[in-house]
């Protein structure tokens, strides 16, 4: 076992430290607390205790030492143990630059005693920052998809407003047809087991999610149907599946149609551009094209800031402490049953698949670490943090986005430490991905089918 001792004379710190390694991100610390030092305490706090302790029979002040001693030895040993113990480790983990995490694990605290000319002695086992050594941070290479913003994705946008502001018909007499909305019951199964259902869902007839796999021939798939008629896919789980445990299995997903409507997109009047605030119909379209490409940099840059952080998760070592490591795989085993309850999994069924929740989950939990780490010891090589004015800016957008007033928002948000000290870290590792982004080796590619789909800010059919 590798070990490091530290050595302190008593008349600078009053203690000595030994630090030696027990495992990834784990010290064991033992301290000791010379005799002398243990005795002057004592002797300062019965002093303190004299001066104010008021005995039947005396004044105060002026009760015998002996007396006193009889009366608080044990009060006064407990509380110069408590305070020996908190006062040593505090430098003990100040004077070896330790960066702790979470609470440290005493060994036997109940034997840790303070005895008559004796030094006080402990020790724990503590989690601590592990040490990254970032490499050569202008040798990363990323992609950065090249896409342009056409008439035809401006002519998209349009029509999602149009059909935003649109009306739904009720459709009779006929089968559905692609772009259709129906409502539907939903049931997932994987071979006889239901994993996953919804009622009434609506969705739209053509290239989509169902239960959050995607359907590209969803049109085809329900061509002609009838109301109450159902309908069966068989697909199999994609590798990329939130739900590791379902990745590659083959599943079917049952459709009865209930009802099928059709929407009537709303005409492009004076009536339509006064309602959105605009003068002519070219100038709404300039306004859709300038916020189309304000979507399309924002996306390129989550884009190019992954890519950056899987290179460094890939690329960087780092020994991450067990016990941090575990409850970060509890956390997004949580994470996936939440996800599993926000499509509708009765609480029962995600009960029973917990350990199908667990499949990866390690992996993906110390992914997560892993990148935390590296981002923090980028912000501190790069001298990075977040200023008040940042966070109300984004404060101040994300309320937008979601209708709320800004004030509030923050207020609400403020209320969660935890979540406040969550929205504070991912700013500041979105500067610390950007601070290496500036001189990362960037090729431009063509973009994606996908990615130029998604320039059109054209809408999916989802349910569950």
């Amino acid at each position: 076992m590798a070990e490091n001792e530290t050595s302190t004379s008593t008349a600078e710190l009053e203690f000595n430290v030994r630090i030696e390694d027990a495992g990834p991100g784990t010290k064991k610390v033992h301290v000791e607390v010379p005799a002398g030092h243990v005795a002057a305490k004592i002797a300062e706090q019965y002093k303190e205790l004299r001066q104010e302790a008021v005995i039947p029979g005396f004044r105060k002040g002026h009760a015998p030492q002996r007396l006193i001693e009889k009366r608080f030895s044990s009060d006064v040993r407990e509380q110069v143990r408590r305070a020996l113990i908190s006062e040593s480790f505090e430098k003990a983990m100040e004077q070896n630059s330790l960066q702790i995490l979470g609470e440290p694990e005493f060994d036997d605290p109940d034997k840790i005693e303070l005895r008559d000319d004796a030094p006080l002695t402990y020790s724990f086992s503590v989690e601590v920052q592990p040490t990254i050594e970032l490499p050569d941070l202008t040798q990363i290479r990323v992609t950065r998809p090249r896409i342009t913003v056409t008439e035809q994705h401006i002519d998209q946008a349009l029509m999602n407003l149009r059909e935003q502001q649109g009306t739904m018909l009720p459709v009779n007499g006929r089968g559905v047809e692609p772009d259709d909305f129906v409502n539907v019951d939903i049931h997932v199964r994987l071979g006889n087991e239901v994993i996953s259902h919804a009622h009434n869902a609506r969705v739209r007839v053509r290239p989509g999610t169902i239960a959050g796999i995607r359907v590209n021939d969803l049109d085809k798939q329900l061509a002609g149907a009838m109301p109450e008629e159902l309908r069966t896919l068989s697909l199999t789980v994609p590798d990329d599946y939130p739900n590791e445990s379902l990745r590659g299995k083959p599943i079917e997903i049952d459709i009865t149609i209930r009802e099928i409507k059709r929407l009537q997109p709303a005409e492009i009047n004076a009536e339509f551009l006064d309602g959105l605030g605009f003068r002519s119909e070219a100038e709404l379209r300039q306004a859709l094209r300038e916020q189309m490409m304000e979507k399309i940099d924002s996306d390129i840059r989550r884009l190019m800031r992954m890519q950056v952080r899987k290179h460094l998760i890939d690329n960087v070592a780092v020994e991450l402490p067990a016990k941090l490591s575990e409850r970060q795989t509890r956390r997004v085993v949580e994470r996936r049953a939440a996800e599993l309850l926000e499509r509708g999994v009765a609480p029962d069924r995600v009960n029973a698949m917990m350990e199908r929740l667990k499949v990866g989950a390690a992996e993906e939990g110390a992914a997560e670490l892993k990148a935390f780490f590296i981002l923090q010891e980028v912000c501190r090589k790069f001298d990075i943090d977040v200023t008040e004015a940042e966070m109300n800016s984004r404060i101040a957008t994300l309320a937008m986005q979601l209708g709320q007033r800004p004030e509030r928002f923050k207020h609400e948000l403020g209320k969660d430490q935890n979540m406040f000290r969550s929205f504070y870290i991912h700013l500041c590792e979105e500067k610390a991905l950007d601070k290496i982004l500036e001189s990362a080796r960037v090729e431009e590619v063509e973009p994606t089918a996908e990615q130029q789909s998604a320039a059109s800010a054209g809408g999916e059919s989802s349910a569950t």
